[in-house]
């Protein structure tokens, strides 16, 4: 995987997009289904891979249009573990704490990115085990049936994002689908260049 964590960066185009498409990652990651039907631990490492696996969704649907779309994915993943930074430091975490890890974190990313990407290009056991091992790593006896879910959701979710015009994801809109087992609406983005950010959420409090 190419990028690395640069920090923080200058108001653009591309940073106003890379806001809206962080906030809908973080909505749709914070979707109650996903720790009540799927699973999903409600802790700060079961919430942190739900944000992981939603930004590997959104990057592997930003590499179709590569390179059209290398900065904004790459000021994306900045302000992901820029904001996961400052979440940490909002919690209580000292200085020195923090960078520690904050740079576990973007190891454990790598690695998860990674591993979904090969998950998701082989068959179903594959993509069972990453996420097994990554998204339930924390949980002793996962459900098959909810894993299954879990699959077939991330499945869905790269074909329904490779349908979604390239334009609109350069200019910050994004369209998840619902959960599984959730009747509710995914979350959507605004445009960015209307500037609608939206209310900051953070990735680890509720």
């Amino acid at each position: 995987m190419p990028m690395r964590f640069k920090g923080f960066r200058r108001q653009t185009p591309i940073t106003d997009a890379s806001h809206a498409l962080y906030n809908r990652v973080v909505e749709q990651a914070r979707r109650p289904a996903f720790y009540t039907t799927c699973g999903v631990p409600d802790t700060l490492d079961g919430r942190f891979d739900m944000i992981v696996l939603h930004a590997f969704l959104l990057f592997h649907r930003l590499k179709l249009d590569h390179p059209r779309s290398a900065d904004l994915s790459q000021s994306v993943f900045d302000l992901m573990f820029a904001d996961m930074d400052r979440s940490l430091r909002e919690m209580g975490a000292g200085d020195l704490g923090v960078g520690k890890k904050v740079k576990t974190m973007v190891r454990a990313c790598y690695g998860r990115i990674a591993a979904y990407e090969a998950g998701l290009a082989d068959d179903d056991a594959s993509l069972t085990e990453a996420l097994r091992r990554n998204l339930y790593g924390t949980v002793a006896e996962p459900r098959p049936s909810e894993m299954a879910a879990m699959v077939g959701y991330v499945r869905d979710e790269a074909a329904h994002l490779a349908r979604q015009g390239s334009d609109d994801l350069l200019a910050g809109r994004l369209v998840f689908g619902p959960p599984p087992g959730s009747t509710e609406n995914g979350a959507s983005a605004p445009d960015a260049r209307r500037g609608g950010h939206g209310p900051r959420l953070s990735p680890f409090l509720s």
